[in-house]
Formats: structure tokens, C-alpha cells, sequence
């Protein structure tokens, strides 16, 4: 399930996992990359999910660093345009979140349904 479509169900559950203290990976980092693999560039990414370039760049440089491998690389733009791509790791990154983020859903599923009736009744 998307977290677009987790917005639309409340309460609704969102993964983040600490890799380092104050180096957090969450749902926001993983659609980057997403959307940096889809469009080929960190400026068309940060365009596809509404955030600034410079906004974009921060946080792909906070996962470089955060992972200490690089998760995307970067070709100089000018008149032919720059270009950004997704890395074998950066990819692997983003399956295993994915693979946890599902599986966390199943797990508390029922509990956060309980969550929903309470708020509901009350």
C-alpha cells in the first residue's frame, strides 16, 4: 500500500527505521529514490513530489551518507542535461524497506484497525 493510499485510512502506520542516531530512513527518503529511478534526475524527482531541488539533494546526500555507501550517483548537467541514477545498493535499500514496511503492516494490521474503532466510538 502506498503511502498516498495509507492517507486516506487513519490512523495508518509509517515505518522509519534509525540506521544511525539522527540518520532516520522513512517512507519520504524511499519515494525519492523512487522517483529519481522513474525519472532519471533528483530535479525531475523533487518536481514529481512537489518538493525543491535543493530539498531533494539534501536528502540524497543525508542517504549517501547515512548508508556510507553511495545509493545515487550523478553525471554533470549542461547542455545535454545531468543526469542521476539509482545504484545496485540504493535499489536493494529500497526493496528490503519495502519488504519490512509490508511486512510491519501485517503484523499490527488488526491492532491499528482496534486504534481506528476507538477513535471512531469516541
Amino acid at each position: 500500500m502506498s503511502v498516498k493510499e495509507r492517507k486516506k485510512l487513519h490512523p495508518f502506520p509509517r515505518l522509519r527505521i534509525m540506521v544511525r542516531p539522527g540518520l532516520v530512513l522513512g517512507p519520504g527518503k524511499i519515494e525519492l529514490l523512487q522517483a529519481i529511478e522513474k525519472t532519471g534526475s533528483i530535479s525531475g524527482a523533487g518536481r514529481e513530489l512537489g518538493m525543491s531541488y535543493r530539498r531533494a539533494w539534501l536528502l540524497v546526500s543525508a542517504l549517501n551518507e547515512m548508508f556510507g555507501r553511495t545509493l545515487v550517483t550523478t553525471s554533470p548537467g549542461g547542455t545535454g542535461g545531468g543526469g542521476a541514477e539509482v545504484t545496485e545498493f540504493g535499489r536493494a535499500v529500497v526493496e528490503a524497506y519495502r519488504r519490512a514496511d509490508e511486512r510491519s503492516d501485517e503484523a499490527i494490521r488488526e491492532e491499528f484497525a482496534r486504534i481506528g474503532h476507538i477513535m471512531i466510538d469516541h
